[in-house]
């Protein structure tokens, strides 16, 4: 009897003390839940470990290099250039002369004619749907490389994090606002706007950083990531027929739109997997976790970006030109160099044909080009004529 009673005196204090353990092992668990859901930044999770499929972003990649495709087509430097081409293998295909376009790409006149922004087309002719062609444009094969490389190393990892709706919604914004920011600072030469959509894409994953920051592990190795793709494209915008100020627009642009559209990744997921013996505590933080997502954050982003976005709507409209009021933003755009130049004139130039030879001078400089062709036409002609003078 005298055991009975132990054993029954025994089951009861554990019985009281059950809610007590069951009550400390919850709280414990929630002050460890936030730090227990912390995912890798996107950069450092394998693709295959994702749920969403990548759908836009490679119609995106598909598209981009169908226009390039295309591009190279109409350029067809093996007939307009008389075989003067680089990869001469490539026939049709082959590339304009590194002298010509450093990038290995088109001639500028192909450029022109296929949809790329410049200032006499775009505010004399009102051509306004050049804003919407040159995104999707690039200047030669090295653009398309890099550009479509950090694209889809960037753009996948974005769309199976946040899915593809919100990124495409982002990606084209990123690339109208960027096209319409070059508008402002567009010099009378060809240029193309399709890193801006990229740059947008990077404004995006550093505004989801920053909504995120306690959400990541490896967070300084990605921002590192994302800086180093920012510059390189920076960079590479230097070069003529690529337009720096469409970068500059299409960051603002995914910036914005980042604090807008980017959810805190994988919330819904941790409510439902971290229910049952800690459902209270896991409610208390989703709770809480909704309460500092900020709406009012998210208006403010919005409003920012729709009265940015009009202004800017209103600015091309009307035809205003920047470069009037900063001497020096053209350097942003462009550097000149020995192996290209960045000026935007037109030059006039003294032809001399017979029947088997062309010869072109440029009284500014001096210079002349003996060709053993005689015909060519008006465009490929001011190319040339353009790059003697230059």
């Amino acid at each position: 009897m005298a055991d009975n009673s132990k054993l029954q005196t025994q089951l009861e204090i554990k019985q009281q003390c059950a809610p007590m353990a069951s009550r400390f092992s919850t709280e414990m668990t929630a002050d460890e839940l936030l730090k227990d859901d912390r995912v890798p930044f996107p950069f450092f999770r394998p693709l295959s470990q994702k749920r969403a499929n990548t759908w836009i972003i490679s119609l995106f990649v598909i598209l981009h290099l169908g226009a390039f495709s295309v591009t190279m087509i109409v350029n067809d430097c093996w007939e307009n250039s008389h075989g003067d081409c680089a990869l001469k293998p490539l026939r049709r295909f082959s590339f304009q002369p590194i002298s010509e376009n450093p990038l290995l790409g088109p001639s500028a006149s192909t450029l022109e004619e296929i949809g790329a922004l410049q200032k006499t087309l775009l505010t004399n002719n009102q051509q306004l749907w050049r804003i919407f062609t040159s995104p999707w444009l690039h200047a030669g094969l090295f653009h398309l490389i890099i550009n479509l490389s950090s694209v889809i190393f960037v753009g996948l990892h974005l769309e199976q994090e946040f899915g593809s709706f919100r990124i495409g919604v982002i990606y084209i914004l990123s690339a109208i606002t960027g096209s319409l920011v070059a508008s402002l600072f567009v010099q009378d030469r060809p240029s193309v706007c399709s890193s801006g959509a990229l740059v947008g894409l990077l404004g995006t994953l550093l505004s989801g950083l920053i909504r995120n920051w306690k959400s990541y592990t490896n967070k300084f190795a990605g921002l590192v990531a994302t800086m180093t793709i920012l510059m390189t494209n920076l960079v590479l915008g230097l070069i003529p027929y690529i337009n720096n100020f469409a970068n500059i627009g299409g960051f603002m642009s995914g910036f914005l739109l980042g604090f807008v559209l980017l959810f805190k990744p994988q919330q819904e997921k941790l409510a439902r997997n971290k229910g049952g013996l800690f459902e209270f505590d896991a409610k208390d933080i989703v709770k809480c976790r909704k309460s500092l997502d900020k709406p009012v954050q998210r208006v403010a982003a919005l409003v920012i970006f729709a009265f940015l976005l009009a202004g800017i709507i209103m600015a091309v409209l009307h035809g205003i030109d920047i470069n009037k009021y900063c001497s020096w933003c053209h350097y942003f755009d462009c550097i000149p160099s020995k192996w290209w130049s960045c000026t935007d004139k037109s030059f006039h130039c003294e032809k001399l044909v017979n029947s088997e030879h062309l010869t072109l001078s440029c009284p500014n400089t001096g210079r002349f080009r003996v060709f053993p062709f005689a015909n060519i036409s008006e465009a490929r002609f001011q190319d040339i004529c353009n790059l003697i003078c230059s």
